[in-house]
């Protein structure tokens, strides 16, 4: 017993001159572990939050939007915009009017189905790279990468054949989302390989 607790000593006032002789070493040490087991989430990993949220609300615009179509199947499409008209301070008899019910007149219930059905579909696709992102899972992050980058070739198509405000804005989004991820992944490679070379063993 004595023998055990003279080595106990010994080695514990070791440990103090190690500390003592490099303390600059043992205090960034010291904070590194500390800041790596309190501060697990970065400036990168925010980026990656707001995108998640951001998916996750066209999730929830597209259920809405896949729910009112399925609403609509077995409903008059011409007498809903009639009172909806009648309810707006709106000439009924103007060409405006008048744009809409040719439209209206345009879909049937195969449309509306297909409509609904697609758009809850896509928010199902939403709502996985909404949650996967928020969760910071490596899968989600190229996940939603390689979807962003697929339909922009279809968004740039439909922004020429109809031109609007609306679609300018979902393109400069969808184009800011796909070079954060394209940055964050590259960031993220680069320091996975700084950490590999760290650890692999100098001899001397």
């Amino acid at each position: 017993m004595p023998l055990t607790k003279g080595w106990q000593a010994r080695q514990l006032k070791a440990d103090m001159q190690e500390i003592l002789s490099n303390p600059n070493s043992a205090s960034a040490n010291g904070r590194q572990a500390t800041g790596q087991a309190l501060h697990p989430h970065g400036k990168r990993e925010r980026g990656l939050l707001l995108v998640g949220l951001f998916k996750l609300s066209k999730a929830i615009f597209f259920t809405a939007l896949g729910a009112g179509a399925l609403h609509l199947v077995h409903r008059n499409i011409g007498d809903l915009v009639m009172r909806i008209v009648d309810a707006l301070p709106v000439d009924p008899e103007g060409r405006l009017v008048s744009l809409l019910m040719d439209k209206a007149d345009l879909i049937d219930t195969r449309h509306l189905r297909q409509a609904g059905v697609l758009s809850c579909l896509y928010a199902v696709v939403c709502v996985v790279e909404g949650t996967g992102l928020m969760l910071e899972k490596t899968w989600a992050e190229y996940f939603t990468t390689f979807l962003t980058a697929a339909a922009l070739p279809w968004e740039i198509y439909e922004l020429f054949a109809h031109f609007s405000g609306f679609r300018v804005g979902l393109l400069l989004v969808n184009l800011g989302v796909l070079g954060y991820l394209l940055w964050f992944l590259k960031r993220k490679r680069l320091e996975e390989e700084a950490a590999g070379r760290d650890q692999v063993p100098s001899h001397p």
